[in-house]
């Protein structure tokens, strides 16, 4: 060794040590209401919020959404995770609120979400644009995969079922849905725990 210096990095072969997130910001109901007050119905910005809201799915899947989906008052896709390997065929109720911003936001495409150049936003170019509206609203930690997790732990919060949590958000499994809801399973404990004071 010249300058008592290692003839090679010793930390090369260590492998970093995880740090553990609660991952993307859940949005607040404060959130969704600044969203709102910021971008009207009838303005892509907030059907692509109704839509992500109302169908907690993801981005992948929120481009290729469109008119033909949309069967006897129900929202009825094939996720694209997975989609050749082990698909998952959700069929869901349409929310009021997005029947009111589908309404409102008539289009004469395939997909509900289309660019300026009328054309289908990519995942990446929907992620960046929806980044924009977010910053417009003052939202700048609010993310569309937020509005997943907002979905998922807000069912959670009004008593539905882990199953009828993975109905909507298409999960496989618990373990997949109790990363979203852990925060609003406090929120429910803490309740039950404070009513058994009194």
């Amino acid at each position: 060794m010249k300058n008592d210096l290692a003839p090679h990095d010793p930390t090369r072969d260590i492998k970093p040590v995880p740090h553990p997130t609660e991952g993307h910001h859940a949005w607040t109901l404060e959130e969704i209401a600044a969203f709102e007050d910021r971008h009207p119905i009838g303005s892509k910005a907030r059907l692509a919020m109704c839509l992500l809201l109302y169908t907690a799915c993801r981005r992948e899947d929120v481009v290729r959404l469109g008119p033909q989906h949309l069967r006897h008052g129900r929202i009825q896709y094939r996720q694209a995770k997975n989609e050749h390997r082990n698909p998952v065929d959700l069929d869901i109720p349409i929310h009021a609120d997005l029947a009111k911003a589908v309404a409102g936001t008539p289009t004469r495409h395939l997909t509900f979400l289309v660019t300026e150049c009328a054309k289908p936003f990519s995942v990446a170019g929907f992620g960046a644009k929806f980044r924009d509206w977010c910053n417009q609203a003052g939202l700048p930690h609010c993310s569309a995969h937020g509005l997943r997790k907002a979905t998922a732990a807000r069912l959670a919060e009004r008593g539905a079922s882990p199953h009828e949590i993975m109905a909507i958000t298409g999960h496989r499994s618990l373990e997949e849905v109790e990363r979203y809801t852990r925060a609003a399973k406090k929120i429910e404990l803490a309740n039950t725990a404070m009513s058994k004071l009194k």
